[in-house]
């Protein structure tokens, strides 16, 4: 088994990660306590509502409560092993980008963004963007119920205090968004002690559950699981595998947050700490339950003595905005992503911390998502009614992932018997649980679906219209000896300084620089076309950052390259290239950077796209972060060059 469970480890992967981030692959506390509060934020809040709505799906079809406690706790125990512990924990982290993880991560290695239109590598482009699209629809879900979930504690000891839980939600979620723009730098360093005494309250609370009634224990017994969804009927076995389910949402934050604790400390602060901490919580409540079944209402809170609830909720309400900053922190790195590989328009992105990788802020992205996550509590007003929402796209991203890991491993050249029948088996354990959330599409599942379906649409538009547009420029665009010929007979003014003229293409004259020309009967001195790339790899080294080709005396092609964790800078890409000689240095002297300005033109015709995705592509492209901005250019050597294009 421990070889097939290496069905998705590149030779070679773990040594070269070792070399380029060795701090992340080693056993720092530092890192295993930072872990606690972005990685396990979700899933450490689960205990609020997991269980609860578990035993309720059962108890809905006729199941005594005792009976679908004993029920929930072994099919959750169960799923903890397998899903989170087995394929995450153990299989999925292997399958890292040199120490990266996350959907973008898994489309790079698998070369999908340069898949030909109608293959099967465009079909996979596809269906890894929509597994990306559907972490928008969970990071406005998982706020809302974890903010509420928490906020609901009052009611046990208050139940006067019921018509105010949505109202200090909306309250605490919109200080939360509020603060997005300060970066979460300095308060990211409280996020792993306070989800430390989190854990270790969720054990102490489950053993003193378990010591009132020890009978639980016969929950571990995996059979016992098997024989309710046997005897318990379809309608009530598949209801219940649906609310299951949400204890395992927030697993597949272990993959997308690799590359900022690497996979060691993620795993050690999993088995060590977290596992045991929900696993002895959810038999705490199953025991609870089984002693006195009228507290299913919220048996966590019930699970806690009197004079301590109003403490829990306190620490409760922290937790799950922990958890919240969790996923907002994790939207905003993949929108980073996405953005850098093309997959959505530029936008502002703020680097909240200059000395910490992945700290960033995404104005519109943050609104869009508060925007969302008030409407879901507004919309659904509890818990109980959010969870039919939740847990949909959260098992279509695992299948996805699953898939994305399978392909990984038979491009890694691993045995195809093993790839199959491990993952395989993964994959038919995601399917079934996929199954049993679609039945809550229409008690809330498709708001996160919708949300996804609107993000996975713009991703997919936006970049089918820029190949449109680049299959446009190259028919304008004039090859460089075409263009350098045309210089030799031509009587131009020559201005002083440099002109650096920001070009997409690899080959081929700029548009913009061509039209200057022409327009101006001059050019500068001296010539730099540039084009910045961003690689499929997370990171790209300063000594490879920039190549140079002279194409002319005083005329440059650059090069830069990027990863796609990193942000792309013309000014530090040309010290690059300064620093290692390729690039004179008097040669950004006085310099001005000109850039292309296109105004698309949708048109009615067979070709392209259908015209409304050509106007929203146009819309998209009207709205987009200026190029000069995004690349870091100073506002003051930036000089637009305005072209219509039609697609």
């Amino acid at each position: 088994m421990s070889q097939s469970l290496a069905a998705t480890a590149e030779p070679g992967t773990e040594t070269a990660a070792q070399e380029g981030e060795p701090t992340r692959n080693r056993l720092r506390p530092a890192l295993v306590l930072g872990a606690l509060g972005v990685v396990y934020g979700d899933i450490g809040t689960s205990p609020l509502y997991a269980f609860k709505e578990a035993v309720k799906a059962a108890t809905s079809g006729g199941v005594s409560v005792p009976a679908a406690a004993t029920g929930a706790v072994s099919l959750i125990l169960w799923s903890l092993i397998l899903i989170v512990s087995l394929k995450y924990a153990v299989l999925i982290l292997r399958a890292d980008n040199r120490g990266e993880g996350g959907i973008v991560a898994m489309l790079a290695l698998l070369g999908a963004r340069q898949a030909r239109p109608g293959s099967w590598g465009a079909l996979l482009l596809v269906v890894g963007l929509v597994g990306a699209a559907l972490l928008y629809g969970d990071g406005a879900i998982t706020p809302a119920i974890s903010v509420l979930s928490a906020i609901e504690g009052l009611k046990v000891d208050a139940p006067s205090l019921g018509p105010y839980v949505v109202p200090i939600t909306l309250v605490i979620l919109i200080g939360l968004f509020l603060v997005q723009y300060k970066g979460v730098a300095a308060i990211g360093r409280v996020f792993g002690p306070v989800m430390f005494a989190w854990f270790l309250i969720l054990g102490l609370l489950g053993i003193l559950g378990i010591l009132h009634n020890p009978e639980i224990l016969a929950a571990a017994n995996p059979l016992r699981a098997l024989d309710f969804m046997f005897h318990a009927g379809f309608a009530v076995s598949f209801a219940m595998l649906g609310a299951a389910f949400l204890a395992v949402t927030g697993g597949e934050a272990m993959y997308a947050d690799l590359g900022h604790f690497g996979a060691l400390p993620i795993r050690a602060a999993w088995f060590v700490l977290v596992l045991p901490a929900l696993i002895l919580n959810y038999f705490g409540q199953g025991a609870l339950l089984i002693a006195d079944p009228s507290a299913i209402e919220n048996p966590f809170f019930r699970l806690c003595p009197d004079w301590a609830h109003y403490p829990l909720v306190a620490l409760a309400t922290m937790a799950t905005v922990i958890a919240s900053q969790a996923i907002i922190s994790g939207v905003f790195s993949l929108t980073q992503q996405s953005v850098q590989l093309g997959f959505l328009p530029a936008m502002r992105i703020v680097q909240t911390a200059r000395d910490e990788r992945g700290q960033i802020y995404v104005p519109v992205v943050n609104w869009l998502l508060a925007v969302a996550t008030l409407v879901a509590v507004v919309m659904f007003g509890s818990s109980d009614a959010l969870a039919g929402a939740y847990g949909i796209a959260v098992s279509m991203l695992m299948g996805i992932t699953t898939l994305l890991a399978a392909l990984i491993a038979l491009r890694w050249g691993y045995n195809p018997i093993l790839v199959f029948a491990v993952n395989g088996f993964f994959l038919a354990i995601d399917l079934v649980f996929f199954a049993a959330n679609s039945v809550k599409i229409l008690e809330g599942g498709w708001f996160p679906l919708v949300l996804a379906g609107f993000v996975a649409l713009m991703m997919l538009t936006w970049k089918k219209g820029n190949e449109l547009v680049e299959d446009a420029r190259v028919l304008l665009r004039l090859p460089e000896d075409v263009f350098l010929s045309g210089l030799q007979h031509r009587e131009l003014l020559r201005l002083p300084g440099t002109a650096a003229f920001l070009s997409a293409a690899e080959h081929g004259i700029p548009l913009h620089l061509s039209r200057f020309v022409e327009r101006n009967h001059a050019l500068m001195e001296r010539i730099l076309i540039i084009t910045a790339l961003y690689e499929e790899t997370p990171t790209v080294a300063r000594e490879q950052r920039a190549h140079v080709t002279i194409l002319a005396p005083d005329f440059y092609r650059v090069i830069l390259r990027y990863g796609f964790m990193e942000e792309a800078s013309i000014p530090e890409g040309l010290a690059c290239a300064v620093e290692s000689r390729h690039l004179p240095p008097h040669v950004l002297d006085d310099m001005t950077i000109f850039v292309g300005h296109e105004t698309i033109i949708a048109k009615s015709d067979d070709r392209g796209m259908a015209p409304w995705r050509e106007n929203l592509f146009a819309f998209m492209q009207r709205n987009a972060e200026r190029t000069g901005a995004f690349f870091g250019v100073p506002t003051r050597q930036v000089v637009e060059v305005g072209t219509e294009i039609e697609i």
